[in-house]
């Protein structure tokens, strides 16, 4: 979507910033020892922000000081500069601050939650719900600041082993960049010139490669991860007449067991990029809606955010459920949603309300997978990105 873990909608303001993913409205369409923007490599000097408890804390969720427990939540505050911390039945009860307008995140293994901020990737130890700094950009982005097209990181994965962070950074006005990040040494290591606001980033499940979604570009750039070699394939199966200004783009992507990358579009069409080729086929949906956010069970079942059917203001938003023989089902949201993760057991999708475009609410839907029902959960400030935290 034009907007983006978690992205927009519609057509692509020239020149604008897209950090946030705040203003997906898109007309007519995710520092070395300083606070330095350019240039700067290493985590950030000043002290680590706590974290802070939220307004009212849950029945039921972590007291203060204990670990956080398995099956926690945490979402990216686009509307704000915290990601938070939700228990699953009982909502928010903890937040810690990590950079402005923060759109995905990624959780290593150890428990580390890596933040595309508009002002550098923040890194939260989810354990302890506290602050470990911050990781400047190289790219030079501009002023930091808030929305839809602010400049800043967007898609974000880490690499199987958990050695390498790659974040896609919007450059409003140009081409993005995708930012490698050492996560032992915590300071960004090589960049790499790719396509307009990369709102999503995957990686192979081999590790050999990291995948670019552009949406303003109408097309994925692959990158090798040891010599960092690039290809563009265009993935536009409505063509790309309209340019910035056109609402059929890519949003998200999800890689199947295959290795080829699956990307929804309008519920009528699914792209299905072959990497090793560069060939993309399309396969037929069933929902008239305008897609953003993926996710793939480990069953192989594909889980597709439905924002409503362009120019319906909105309305109409769904989930879409896509078993591996092409069946579909379709569960109602209650208004437009962002991004979308899967609980380890494949049971349960979180589908997060903070929508890159006007209509978004502070909150997540939960939907019971096999029952086709759901349920909303406040908690975030107009939360993207999201994870389900496995440590504890």
């Amino acid at each position: 979507m034009d907007t983006a873990r978690h992205r927009t909608c519609g057509p692509t303001r020239s020149g604008g910033r897209m950090r946030p993913i705040a203003a997906l409205l898109c007309f007519a369409a995710l520092m070395g020892c300083s606070t330095g923007r350019g240039g700067e490599q290493g985590v950030e000097s000043r002290p680590p922000a706590p974290a802070t408890s939220a307004p009212s804390s849950p029945t039921g969720s972590p007291a203060p000081g204990r670990v956080t427990a398995r099956g926690t939540l945490l979402v990216a505050d686009f509307g704000s500069d915290t990601v938070t911390f939700l228990h699953p039945r009982t909502g928010p009860f903890a937040s810690v601050r990590v950079g402005t307008a923060p759109y995905g995140l990624a959780v290593d293994a150890e428990g580390r939650a890596w933040v595309a901020t508009a002002e550098g990737v923040a890194i939260v130890d989810t354990r302890t719900r506290s602050s470990l700094g911050r990781i400047p950009y190289r790219t030079d982005t501009g002023p930091v600041t808030e929305g839809e097209y602010r400049g800043g990181g967007m898609g974000i994965a880490l690499s199987p082993d958990g050695s390498r962070v790659y974040v896609g950074v919007n450059v409003p006005g140009g081409p993005g960049v995708l930012e490698v990040i050492d996560t032992a040494q915590r300071s960004v290591v090589d960049t790499v010139p790719i396509g307009r606001r990369p709102f999503d980033v995957d990686v192979a499940r081999d590790g050999r490669e990291v995948y670019a979604t552009q949406h303003d570009s109408f097309d994925v750039t692959a990158v090798r991860a040891d010599t960092l070699a690039t290809r563009r394939f265009e993935v536009a199966p409505y063509g790309t007449e309209g340019g910035l200004g056109s609402w059929l783009k890519p949003h998200y992507a999800a890689v199947a067991a295959d290795g080829r990358l699956l990307l929804p579009f309008e519920g009528e069409r699914l792209a299905v990029l072959d990497p090793r080729t560069g060939r993309v086929t399309v396969a037929r949906m069933t929902a008239d809606t305008h897609q953003h956010g993926v996710a793939l069970t480990a069953e192989g079942t594909l889980l597709v955010v439905g924002t409503g059917p362009i120019g319906s203001g909105d309305r109409e938003a769904s989930l879409t459920i896509r078993s591996r023989d092409g069946k579909e089902r379709l569960v109602p949201l209650d208004g437009p949603h962002e991004d979308i993760t899967v609980s380890p057991d494949g049971r349960t999708a979180y589908v997060t309300g903070g929508f890159t475009r006007d209509g978004y609410w502070d909150g997540i839907t939960v939907v019971d997978l096999d029952r086709g029902t759901s349920r909303k959960l406040p908690g975030g400030k107009r939360p993207l990105g999201i994870a389900v935290l496995v440590g504890g």
